[in-house]
């Protein structure tokens, strides 16, 4: 028996098959995403069985919606390279739950309808991680399909830190902080948890990519998050704005932005994007600034005192701090931005061993923090897919 773990986003398809062994989700046997899958795109699949890596081309032919050619292409892959192992059901990560779903539930047609109402919250996101669902239920008619949320982890946090300081009949109709990228949060807090004792103190996990946020936790529960009610707010990110005063979207009214070009300046046009105007990628932003692009380093430094800024408040929020942890695209990869932020950070008592900083390459767990640190600085290479599967397994 495995479980097959699945994000669907709007221009890819990301997934993971893992097996169960005396019940218990053991890593991944089979991992990949399938990118190109946006309209007019060109689909391509990478994956890796047991460590090897392979590429394909999938083929789209007039008339075809390219989302379901890769979906069919995952069900061969699966079959073909799986083994005999059968799928026990597919867990899907569901980006928004709302106030409605704290937990994984097994999906029907009601949960799917009430999860749509969320869409406007996560238009990059919700919309296509409900038509996986819906594909893989036509696909699969007799395999559970699980919803697992990224606001679960969230779930918790105090009064003070979610409620908006708004009238009480909006925060009667759910306008409130919701916080997001929690399964990321959840695996991240398994490995600290298992790799040091600090793991259950005040922790700070900073999950930087396209998308980026931080989190405070006491104890493994989230208390305070940089996300919001819906995945803009907080830090700057790949293409979001992030944090933004109210006020510049009503200046933009007033100048006669309708919704969906507010919409697109938000989610598609800011970040990294924007204010460098070259990429949202943090690699092609590195090599455009060696190269002397003012406009490619603005955009570094932002993002970089962005996080410093948002992991002092939350230390606050945390009366303290024992350990910082990196995580994401960003997070893992970049050595160079977790020397900034410590650096930044020294006067906590942070110290970071610049050697074993270099050494992180993001494939395990990894304590980056120098002998005298009183804080721990660790890099987690997140693995989403494997809480998703943890989650479905225990529902079922």
């Amino acid at each position: 028996m495995a479980i097959l773990a699945v994000n669907a986003g709007s221009s890819s398809l990301k997934f993971s098959l893992h097996p169960l062994l005396g019940g218990q989700v053991q890593p991944h046997v089979l991992s990949g995403c399938i990118q190109g899958l946006e309209p007019g795109g060109s689909p391509a699949m990478d994956w890796k069985v047991q460590g090897e890596k392979c590429t394909q081309t999938l083929a789209v032919s007039a008339g075809q919606a390219p989302f379901l050619v890769a979906l069919e292409r995952l069900q061969q892959l699966v079959l073909q390279q799986g083994g005999a192992q059968r799928i026990a059901a597919v867990a899907h990560r569901v980006v928004h739950g709302g106030g409605e779903f704290n937990a994984s539930v097994c999906v029907d047609e009601g949960v799917l309808e009430r999860l749509a109402r969320f869409n406007s919250l996560a238009p990059l996101h919700q919309p296509h991680n409900l038509e996986g669902i819906r594909r893989f239920r036509a696909a699969m008619p007799q395999v559970p399909q699980v919803a697992c949320f990224d606001t679960a982890f969230h779930a918790h946090m105090p009064e003070v830190d979610y409620a908006f300081a708004l009238p009480q009949e909006l925060r009667a109709q759910g306008v409130r902080r919701y916080g997001f990228h929690g399964l990321s949060y959840q695996y991240i807090m398994s490995v600290l948890q298992e790799q040091t004792l600090r793991g259950r103190g005040r922790v700070v996990m900073a999950h930087l990519g396209n998308g980026a946020s931080l989190c405070a936790a006491r104890d493994g529960v989230s208390v305070a998050t940089t996300m919001g009610f819906s995945a803009l707010d907080g830090l700057m990110m790949g293409t979001r704005s992030g944090a933004l005063d109210a006020g510049v979207l009503l200046y933009l009214m007033e100048q006669g932005w309708d919704h969906a070009r507010i919409e697109k300046l938000l989610y598609k046009q800011s970040g990294l994007l924007g204010v460098s105007g070259i990429s949202a990628d943090m690699r092609r932003l590195r090599t455009e600034a060696q190269a002397g692009s003012a406009s490619a380093q603005r955009a570094i430094d932002q993002f970089t005192h962005r996080v410093v800024r948002e992991t002092g408040a939350l230390t606050a929020c945390l009366d303290g701090l024992d350990l910082l942890a990196f995580s994401g695209g960003i997070g893992e990869n970049d050595a160079v931005l977790r020397q900034q932020v410590c650096e930044r950070l020294a006067w906590t008592g942070l110290r970071i061993d610049a050697e074993r900083n270099r050494q992180a390459d993001g494939k395990a767990a990894w304590a980056v923090h120098a002998p005298d640190s009183r804080i721990e600085v660790w890099v987690i290479p997140t693995d989403e897919g494997r809480v998703a599967a943890r989650e479905a397994a225990a529902l079922l």
